[in-house]
């Protein structure tokens, strides 16, 4: 069975309609309630033609016959309504970064060219800034009352009084399973690019192994809300900002299977105090992070005290680097929990994981594959064996994106036919292993070539983060007279610790080869990360640029 998400939503909603669906702040929204507002911004949507207009079978991979909805927003349960509010007028929901500045925003909203914006408040002075600049401007704007007081943009409608003006009946559109899902790269490399899937192959790729067994196997959609009805009911928390789709991605799955979506009172920021009272008030049993960035902190402020944590029973993370050594202080702490690795891109959907517990050592950088995950080789030509020693590119064949908003050329390069078959490789590096695991290597653009040898970011940043005054730390590339590329590396430490930079990397050369050790170390108070914990390698590169002339070269 092939489903589209708000039909799924709107059965689900239908079979169990008076479970909570969506707790934030003072508000405890069922199931009936949260799809009354869904049919109401949905038909809000179509009184303004924001709708389907061509069909898939119309289109080249890289288009979209649908309208776009952007979703300017923090968490909480405005965005979730947005975008199965978007999927229920057949219009196509994206993801905004709340932190862009205007040029950013400029682009990005260019690129996506949405005929809605649902934002907070707190983002109408960026978004009037660029509104008349923009080469099409959105037809509808719906803007979300927060504590800024920020007074409505000139034809903006109130979010909530235009949805009380609007029908909660079921809107007249048909949606169908290849209405597209939409998210937005976040561009910590290069511009961010819009991945178009459908929303089908998104379940697939993103959500199985969340939702029944037996979910895609049943030939209706009413034998599919049953089993998601009929399933373990689950309380899921998605902590990083919904604008990650991994974020996204828990949430849908807990909508989607008649479970209850819980955000912390703070969302603007991670704040581990919020997030543990969120936990035990709710009873949350699934929660995802992103890496030791999210992980950290909150055992820091679990370790204060004043916090169970029992009804936890699995935390997810990805995005970024969990090392084995805080996964194991979680373990610690919560020693009933299960820790996911999950790895994936916006390409790829969920698509390599590892499972930790107490009863079994953590590990990282070594992966389960899901479904269609390979490793194909340097030219795009074969799909290699488990045990093939040669370093690959990371790739899913099967529920995959149709391509990249607007872009041909990218779209055709990271979607390559390779022996038979069309497959996602968004530039992941890695080895296919002779047990059958994937090792994971990292992103080939912040691949360093130094000295004739291929580093691998990613794995420099494991070894140091190991280190215990380590908090943080980036690692990148910059020009060298004698190496051509040198590593550096840009830490972050723990309050109270003031280890040497020998130190540092003594430690690390206990689990890396010499050559790949960092030539420099930078430190810096306060490493930056984007709102859902992802690497901002452009400013490590400036930070690490900035300090060439007065760094002494560690390892010759």
């Amino acid at each position: 069975m092939r489903y589209n998400h708000a039909e799924l939503f709107a059965g689900v909603a239908a079979a169990a309609p008076e479970r909570d669906c969506i707790v934030f702040r003072d508000r405890r929204l069922t199931y009936r309630e949260v799809a009354g507002r869904v049919n109401r911004l949905a038909n809000l949507l179509l009184a303004h033609g924001i709708t389907v207009h061509r069909s898939r079978s119309e289109l080249q991979p890289w288009e979209s016959g649908q309208d776009h909805v952007a979703l300017y927003l923090l968490n909480g349960n405005e965005y979730l309504e947005g975008m199965l509010g978007a999927a229920a007028a057949r219009a196509a929901s994206l993801n905004v970064n709340y932190r862009y500045v205007e040029a950013e925003l400029t682009y990005l909203l260019d690129d996506s060219a949405p005929r809605a914006i649902i934002y907070h408040a707190r983002f109408a002075p960026t978004l009037g800034a660029v509104l008349g600049s923009l080469r099409n401007p959105p037809a509808l704007l719906l803007q979300v009352a927060d504590e800024s007081g920020n007074a409505l943009l000139p034809g903006a409608l109130d979010y909530e009084i235009a949805l009380a003006a609007s029908s909660a009946e079921t809107p007249g559109a048909a949606p169908d399973p290849d209405d597209l899902y939409m998210v937005y790269t976040g561009g910590t490399t290069g511009m961010p690019k819009g991945t178009l899937w459908s929303q089908a192959a998104i379940l697939e790729s993103a959500l199985a192994a969340f939702l029944p067994e037996g979910f895609f196997e049943v030939a209706s959609l009413a034998e599919g809300v049953d089993l998601a009805v009929a399933s373990d009911r689950r309380v899921v928390l998605p902590l990083p900002p919904l604008m990650h789709a991994a974020a996204q991605w828990i949430a849908l799955a807990g909508l989607l299977s008649g479970g209850a979506v819980v955000f912390p009172d703070v969302v603007d920021r991670l704040d581990p105090a919020s997030v543990w009272k969120v936990i035990d008030g709710e009873g949350v049993q699934l929660m995802n992070l992103v890496g030791n960035s999210f992980a950290t902190p909150l055992c820091d402020e679990f370790e204060r005290g004043g916090y169970h944590g029992r009804s936890l029973q699995l935390v997810g993370t990805g995005g970024a680097v969990a090392s084995a050594s805080v996964k194991d202080r979680i373990l610690r702490l919560l020693p009933h929990v299960a820790i996911a690795d999950v790895a994936g891109s916006s390409e790829t959907g969920s698509q390599l994981s590892n499972l930790s517990t107490s009863a079994a050592p953590a590990v990282s950088g070594v992966f389960t594959p899901a479904a269609g995950t390979c490793v194909v080789d340097e030219d795009h030509r074969r799909i290699l064996a488990p045990g093939d020693p040669e370093t690959g590119w990371l790739g899913r064949y099967g529920a995959i994106p149709f391509g990249y908003l607007g872009d041909r050329a990218k779209t055709e390069r990271t979607f390559p036919v390779v022996e038979g078959r069309r497959v996602a490789l968004p530039g992941d590096r890695a080895r296919h292993l002779a047990d059958g695991s994937i090792e994971l290597l990292g992103r080939d653009s912040v691949t360093i070539n130094s000295g004739g040898e291929k580093i691998f970011a990613e794995e420099v940043e494991e070894a140091l983060i190991v280190h215990p005054a380590v908090a943080d730390v980036i690692v990148v590339g910059r020009p060298s007279e004698r190496w051509g590329n040198e590593v550096v590396a840009v830490v972050q430490l723990r309050p109270g610790f003031e280890p040497t930079d020998e130190e540092l990397l003594a430690d690390a050369a206990t689990r890396l080869a010499r050559y790949k050790l960092p030539k420099a170390v930078v430190r810096v108070s306060s490493v930056v990360r984007s709102p859902a914990g992802k690497v901002d390698y452009r400013w490590a590169g400036e930070i690490a640029a900035q300090d060439a002339s007065a760094q002494k070269e560690l390892i010759k």
